[in-house]
């Protein structure tokens, strides 16, 4: 009896060491498993890898789901060349039922990936976020025929969201693309299918211009003319569309700073500063936050309206704020326009001449004073004289061009016009003035110009 009991222990006892040396990783938590368990967890991952390596998906496929479904940690490889395989598989076969197969298990491997990934960033040097993998998974999904379009954003947005421009250039696209499809199905998502372009077409211009490679570079063009033909074509992109989305919600944020500048910013973007409620941001957001932005907001709703005083009191207000002498420059020009469509042409030209002292490389206000001096010669009781004033609009013309080669095709269009209005040698003769002669224009004008 002694006896027998003995061997049962000792049988228990040789089962118990045969399961501690003989288990698999997902039962024990171990990477590879232990005992027989572990010897061939490893060897499988060394067939699969090979077979990986000739693109033999169909026989890699048996040795790699043993280990991803075995030892879910041993290596990150489990996951990347399974979606290699699985792809592979897809793409290969013809049967649907068998596609759906490797379509569920796809989705699968990113599934577990997640739920291990802390694990297996620890085996590696550069670990991955969720986010990045995400949008390998919304790739996927979306393009080997999931059908929740909502869903498909969901990992979108989650990805585009975090990893912005480090993302593939095909991932930042097929997000817009997607985004697209949704507002069609659901017009609630105006407004974030809007912000989705946005952002993500200024996540492909960060991409764009950070490249090094020229094939790289090409990619991110390439996203960027995707994503804005997916915007064209979605037929929001018109200024009615932002009115109608942002105008009732401006009323309804109206106490929201950042809200109200976000409105701002995108109907900045989608020359859409004309709109009502690019105005009614402006003017909300400038009453809580001064900023020289919303003081512009201001400036051109009120010019709108026709209140050429306040127009012009809010972009000094916006020329004060605004610390960048380039944009200053921009906006003392703007302003010398409305008040030259204001018949204000001494305070016109004075606004014209701040803009070139701040940013001399620009044409535009040259050719705003050549305009003003055009439209007002009349500053002598002597005709001769005062079609001498068209000798200083073509200086001004000439200059125009001499410091700005992009208005050269403008200001010599007008030099051809406007030589037409100088005064003719026998007219001159008769006040006593030829050719070469200096002449002061007097009157608001107050220029030395020389007859040719």
């Amino acid at each position: 009896m002694m006896k027998m009991k003995m061997l049962t222990t000792l049988f228990a006892l040789s089962l118990s060491v045969t399961a501690v040396f003989a288990q698999k990783g997902v039962e024990d938590g171990s990477r590879f498993g232990h005992g027989q368990d572990s010897l061939n967890c490893l060897k499988n991952i060394s067939i699969y890898t090979e077979y990986v390596k000739t693109n033999n998906f169909k026989d890699a496929y048996g040795p790699w789901k043993a280990v991803f479904t075995e030892a879910p940690w041993a290596q990150v490889g489990t996951y990347t060349n399974g979606a290699k395989i699985l792809r592979g598989l897809f793409a290969a076969e013809k049967d649907p039922a068998k596609q759906k197969q490797y379509f569920d298990e796809l989705m699968k491997v990113y599934d577990q990936r997640f739920q291990y990934l802390d694990k297996l960033n620890s085996l590696v040097k550069r670990p991955s976020s969720k986010a990045d993998i995400m949008g390998d998974k919304a790739h996927d999904y979306f393009t080997m025929g999931g059908s929740d379009i909502n869903l498909a954003y969901e990992m979108f947005a989650e990805a585009v969201n975090t990893e912005k421009s480090k993302l593939p250039y095909y991932i930042l696209m097929e997000f817009v693309d997607v985004s697209a499809r949704k507002v069609k199905a659901d017009e609630s998502h105006k407004e974030q299918f809007v912000q989705d372009y946005i952002n993500t077409s200024g996540y492909a211009n960060e991409a764009y211009n950070a490249a090094t490679k020229e094939n790289t570079k090409k990619n991110y063009k390439t996203a960027k003319d995707n994503i804005d033909a997916h915007f064209i074509n979605s037929g929001i992109a018109t200024c009615d569309n932002l009115q109608a989305i942002y105008a009732p919600k401006v009323e309804a944020n109206k106490t929201n700073l950042e809200y109200l500048k976000q409105v701002m910013k995108v109907m900045k973007m989608l020359g859409c500063t004309e709109a009502e409620a690019y105005f009614a941001a402006s003017e909300l957001a400038h009453a809580i936050e001064p900023t020289a932005e919303t003081a512009i907001g201001c400036g051109y709703m009120y010019y709108k309206k026709g209140d050429l005083d306040k127009s012009i009191a809010y972009f000094d207000n916006a020329i004060e704020l605004q610390q960048d002498p380039i944009v200053k420059a921009d906006y003392y020009y703007s302003a010398a326009l409305i008040l030259f469509g204001g018949k204000q042409l001494s305070k016109a030209k004075q606004y014209a001449r701040k803009s070139i002292e701040l940013n001399g490389a620009n044409g535009k206000p040259y050719i705003l004073i050549a305009q003003m001096y055009a439209s007002s010669p009349k500053w002598s009781d002597e005709a001769a004289l005062n079609k001498c004033v068209f000798f200083a609009v073509i200086d001004k013309l000439q200059k125009a061009k001499s410091v700005d080669e992009s208005v050269t095709e403008q200001a010599n269009e007008l030099i051809r016009t406007y030589s037409g209005y100088t005064p003719k040698d026998e007219d001159l003769f008769f006040i006593g003035l030829k050719k070469g002669d200096a002449v002061t224009i007097g009157g608001w004008i107050g220029e030395t110009t020389t007859i040719r």
